[in-house]
């Protein structure tokens, strides 16, 4: 190995064991506490577990790490156990953060820089996640730990020995029950994220700040609470208005981050349409932000994505929504597709989006530009439903805040959408 490459390598090591370390010495305390170790200690730790692969890779065994990683070890129990008699109750935090550091510089050695960076950095947000880690444990309820325990259990047992194959000829070709699940999987995953990131937070915040992050769980939850929500008074509506467009937003980011993952073709086509939708919608909300009244707190009740029926039922429509778009692009040419798009997209976008993102894959019938215009399509339906939830639900100031920016978002994207 060259003298570059080799120096470039423990350089990421005692960089990724300062990070670390500044994290454990600021979230400490004060100078007069005695911290097992701190900045210069942790990066220490890197360039010894660096040090520890070179010479494991020197004698030709790996012996040689253990050589260095047994002493290290020792004193890491040795300090946890003067820790703990000098303070009942210690927690381990620290020396596993040690053991760890130790791991990632001898990864930096090995050559997986990229991974070694990953879980440094992964680590740092750990442990400095500790407050907002603790209070999602006290504010998850028994229900919701079943509910993701049944959906874990029933997942980790049941996809594996689904087949991974479809059944019949076309269009029943697409019903593949392990793509299927796994799918379920993955838009749960999305919307749990959120649904954590709610829980951190706590049920009660901001108005807006609810419109954020209620979009990656359920825009239309959202919708439908804030609109009933202006019946009882006018003096927020606009603040209300704005948390609504923010959910709608966030819709297309969802779409972006599933089309993204499944289908990167089609996001070169459709990210034109949907980046209009979705600026007009940002700049719509920051109009209302500059024009709003004072703001409350608020409080959209959502339930776990993980829940086992939520799933089975998602589950289904996305199979449901499968095979439909793939009879009509096989009966009805796009006009078939764009009609059945429409439909799919009135109770929400996800199914279709994942249906579309596979139809239009290599060696599918669907072509990439009517994917994404049925995307489009689909999402616009989406919208027009939520729409239509603030003019039978919101009042009357509501109706006036929230029209101008739907009218935006559907001529925008459409429009967007047809000129590709």
């Amino acid at each position: 190995m060259v003298a570059t490459e080799l120096f470039y390598r423990f350089g990421a090591a005692l960089a990724i064991g300062v990070l670390i370390g500044l994290q454990r010495e600021y979230a400490y305390g004060g100078p007069e506490d005695t911290l097992f170790a701190g900045v210069r200690t942790f990066a220490l730790i890197a360039l010894l577990g660096c040090s520890g692969a070179l010479i494991a890779d020197e004698v030709g065994s790996p012996w040689g790490f253990v050589a260095v990683a047994l002493p290290m070890g020792a004193l890491i129990v040795a300090a946890y156990l003067v820790s703990a008699w000098r303070h009942e109750g210690t927690g381990l935090t620290t020396e596993v953060a040690a053991i760890v550091t130790l791991g990632v510089g001898a990864m930096c050695y090995w050559g997986y820089l990229a991974l070694a960076a990953a879980v440094g950095v992964t680590t740092t947000v750990l442990l400095s996640l500790k407050p907002e880690m603790h209070t999602f444990a006290q504010r998850i309820t028994r229900e919701d730990l079943y509910a993701t325990l049944k959906f874990a259990v029933i997942t980790v047992i049941i996809l594996p020995v689904l087949p991974n194959r479809g059944f019949g000829p076309p269009p029943l070709d697409v019903l593949n029950p392990y793509q299927i699940w796994l799918m379920v999987v993955f838009i749960s995953g999305i919307s749990f994220l959120g649904y954590v990131m709610i829980q951190i937070i706590g049920p009660r915040h901001g108005i807006s700040l609810s419109g954020l992050l209620g979009g990656l769980v359920s825009s239309t939850a959202v919708t439908l609470s804030f609109s009933r929500r202006t019946r009882e008074g006018g003096e927020l509506v606009r603040s209300f208005a704005l948390a609504i467009m923010v959910a709608w937003s966030m819709t297309f980011v969802r779409i972006f981050i599933e089309v993204a993952a499944l289908n990167r073709a089609l996001l070169g086509v459709l990210w034109p349409p949907l980046s209009a939708a979705w600026a007009s919608g940002v700049l719509y909300a920051t109009y209302l932000y500059l024009s709003r009244g004072a703001e409350e707190e608020a409080e959209v009740q959502f339930s776990n994505p993980f829940e086992l029926g939520t799933a089975v039922k998602f589950g289904l429509l996305f199979a449901a929504v499968l095979l439909v778009s793939n009879a009509a692009s096989l009966y009805a040419g796009d006009v078939g597709v764009y009609i059945s798009s429409f439909i799919a997209g009135l109770p929400g976008v996800d199914a279709l989006t994942l249906s579309m993102a596979q139809l239009s894959g290599p060696g599918r019938d669907v072509a990439l530009t009517t994917g994404a215009r049925a995307i489009v399509i689909g999402a616009m339906a989406n919208t027009l439903v939520k729409g239509g939830i603030v003019l039978a639900m919101g009042s009357p100031q509501l109706r006036r805040a929230v029209s101008p920016g739907l009218l935006l978002m559907l001529a925008t994207g459409v429009g967007v959408a047809f000129l590709i």
